[in-house]
């Protein structure tokens, strides 16, 4: 199968970022697509990013042809109901896919995520999602996005910061990363702190290719249809 995974932003060492950690979990038979548009915010940080990236993000996926499903590469799930309308292949949101798979493993989930500006969406996310009960908390780490592509040692321990507090504050039992450049940060995290630590791209990839292989494909009943 042929996945396309988008990132709604226009930074390419994220993009290359997302498609490393895309291709990790991938079945071998799975072909990994990874773009970003060329126009649009350089990073998705609250309602205003998530609004300017639509246009560029459905152009996107129009130029491309021949994939069986698509990822959505942004927590905030920006674009995915408009992109649904668009086609009837599955389109999945990093971020549903994330708290869904928090959901089904732990009792009780915190998310850390990068700037205080993009809670409000994410807990509106959770709460249209039937999830907002199982979620600690939202935590933001206050590490813009970008921050995020240098490795920088102390970027990675205001996120361990935020972990530390939603186990012992929010009684978490795993944490969800809500930002789509944390993806490389997943395994050593959950080594260190002895919980799952989930990442959205790799829980999307999945979910896409399960769905998939059930031939399973999105509604155009309502909601979705353009008629």
């Amino acid at each position: 199968m042929k996945i396309l995974v988008v990132n709604p932003n226009t930074t390419a060492s994220m993009t290359a970022k997302i498609a490393a950690a895309a291709r990790r979990v991938a079945r071998p038979d799975t072909e990994i697509v990874a773009t970003n548009p060329t126009e649009g915010p350089t990073s998705i940080q609250g309602y205003l990013d998530a609004a300017t990236c639509v246009p560029g993000l459905l152009a996107e996926v129009r130029r491309q042809s021949g994939y069986d499903a698509i990822v959505v590469g942004c927590f905030d799930d920006t674009g995915v109901d408009a992109l649904r309308c668009i086609t009837d292949v599955p389109v999945i949101g990093i971020g549903e896919a994330a708290y869904h798979a928090a959901a089904m493993i732990s009792t009780r989930f915190s998310v850390v995520t990068t700037l205080s500006r993009s809670v409000a969406g994410l807990e509106a996310n959770l709460l249209r999602y039937g999830l907002d009960r199982k979620c600690g908390r939202v935590r933001a780490s206050d590490v813009p996005v970008l921050k995020l592509e240098e490795g920088d040692a102390k970027t990675i321990d205001k996120i361990r910061a935020e972990i530390e507090k939603a186990i012992s504050e929010d009684g978490a039992e795993a944490i969800v990363l809500g930002c789509a450049g944390m993806t490389d940060l997943m395994t050593t995290l959950s080594n260190e702190f002895g919980l799952p630590v989930i990442d959205g791209v790799t829980c999307g990839v999945t979910l896409a290719e399960a769905l998939v292989s059930s031939g399973l494909k999105t509604s155009k009943k309502r909601a979705y249809s353009l008629s």
